[in-house]
Order: structure tokens, then C-alpha cells, then sequence
């Protein structure tokens, strides 16, 4: 059955795949055994479509009704294709403004990070299929209906977005605190791709490795770190702040 962006029962699921609907992720109840698992299985696989083992209590937040170990969030839009937004941005008049978030996780973040993007002229975010926040209707609400007016790809993992800036020409800045560098000495006025991390862990090593350019901002309080969204905000309009002077 469906409710909204989300669809519940192992069936119902398997039926929304084989229709066309753009699944985002599936919540799958641990141990889930049987035929029409493996069907479902098989069809997530073929279909690249993230998925994640949780515990039925997890499930059981997610929605109240008979969920039979399987709930799945119906993306509200249609995701884009990396090289084909990067093309066609590199053909525009625009100086490309890239970010990539690597496996941010929660919803609210997200759709707040994606209003800040759209407001400030991003090109597109980047996303990883598996272990980043999906597009559902809470993200559609935090980012005030910006999700339907910014392109958003997904990649099988965040280095593989990298590795295309760069091939492409356009600088990656990874947001972390491990540098000295701080944001406002980074040249932003070129071609650029910005990273954020997660909350809790912040960007992988080897995206982190991977980066041309690493930047923090400045914290004179005793809190070690800001909300990532917050964070977000202002590396974007620094950006903004280079590219306007």
C-alpha cells in the first residue's frame, strides 16, 4: 500500500519497482526471510536502489500500518545524471557550484542544506545511493520546495563525484576542521565543488584525501563544531561573497 512517499508490505514494494516509481530507499525488517524477500532482493539490486537492514522498531516509527518488515520511501523527483548536469553546466555562462554531501543522514539537514543551495545559485548536490538522508516529505517541507527546483544526483559513492570534478576541471574544497586553512583564504571564484560530512563523523578519509583543498571555519566558542547546515550556509555564501566582489 502507499501513503504519501512511502509504501509498506513486501508485495506492494516489489509492484511500485517493476511499475517505474523512483524509490529512493528501503527500510527492511533484519532476518526478513521468504520468497518474496528475495524477490524484492533481487529486484533492489537490479534496480541499484539503496537499501537498509533495521530493527522492527524501526520500522514500526516509520509507519503504523502493516508494514510486514518492509517500508519504502517513493522519491518525489526524478534524480538527475552526474555527467549530464556537469556537461551541461560547463556549456552554460555560469561558473559551476557543485556540493557533495558525503552520507549526511538526517532528513531535516538535508532539506535545509538544499533550500541554502538553491537560494545561493548551486548547480546541483551530490549524493551517495547508499547511507545518505532520502528525499522525503519532511525534506520536501525543510527545504521549503526547493528539492523540485535544484538538480540532485546520486552517485555509488561520493569519491566516484570527486574524481568527476576534477577530470572535469572544477576544484573540490572539503569542509573540515583537520586544516588550517580557514574558508575565507580559499579562492572560491573558480569552478568548485564543496563538500560536506555527516554529522556524526564528519567526511571520509578518502573523500577527504581525495579533495584539492581542505578549509574550516573559525570557532572562538567552546562548542567544537556547527550544525552541518549551518556550516553549509556559510561556505555557500562566502562563495557567493568572492564571486559578487
Amino acid at each position: 500500500m502507499e501513503d504519501n512517499y512511502q509504501i509498506f508490505g513486501i508485495r506492494a514494494v516489489i509492484e511500485a519497482i517493476q511499475s517505474g516509481k523512483t524509490i529512493d530507499k528501503v527500510f527492511i525488517q533484519k532476518g526478513l526471510q521468504g520468497n518474496l524477500f528475495q524477490q524484492l532482493n533481487t529486484l533492489l539490486k537490479q534496480n541499484e536502489i539503496g537499501s537498509s537492514y533495521v530493527p522492527v522498531e524501526k520500522l514500526n516509527r516509520l509507519t503504523k500500518n502493516n508494514h510486514q518488515g518492509v517500508v519504502a520511501n517513493i522519491s518525489p523527483i526524478e534524480f538527475y545524471d552526474l555527467d549530464t548536469l556537469v556537461t551541461q553546466t560547463l556549456e552554460s555562462d555560469v561558473t559551476p557550484l557543485f556540493l557533495l554531501l558525503d552520507q549526511l543522514s538526517d532528513v531535516r539537514n538535508f532539506g535545509a542544506i538544499i533550500r541554502t543551495a538553491e537560494c545561493c545559485g548551486v548547480n546541483g548536490v551530490i549524493i551517495q545511493r547508499k547511507g545518505s538522508a532520502s528525499v522525503t516529505a519532511d525534506t520536501v517541507k525543510t527545504s521549503a520546495g526547493a528539492v523540485f527546483r535544484i538538480p540532485i544526483c546520486k552517485v555509488d559513492h561520493i569519491k566516484d563525484a570527486v574524481f568527476h570534478m576534477q577530470a572535469s576541471g572544477i576544484q573540490v574544497v572539503a569542509a573540515t576542521e583537520k586544516t588550517e586553512n580557514v574558508i575565507y583564504d580559499v579562492d572560491l571564484t573558480t569552478p568548485t565543488a564543496i563538500v560536506m560530512g555527516s554529522e556524526d563523523i564528519g567526511i571520509a578519509p578518502s573523500v577527504l584525501k581525495a579533495a584539492d583543498q581542505k578549509a574550516k571555519l573559525p570557532l572562538l566558542g567552546e562548542i567544537g563544531s556547527l550544525n552541518v547546515s549551518v556550516a553549509c550556509g556559510v561556505f555557500l555564501y562566502e562563495t557567493l561573497r568572492q564571486r559578487m566582489a
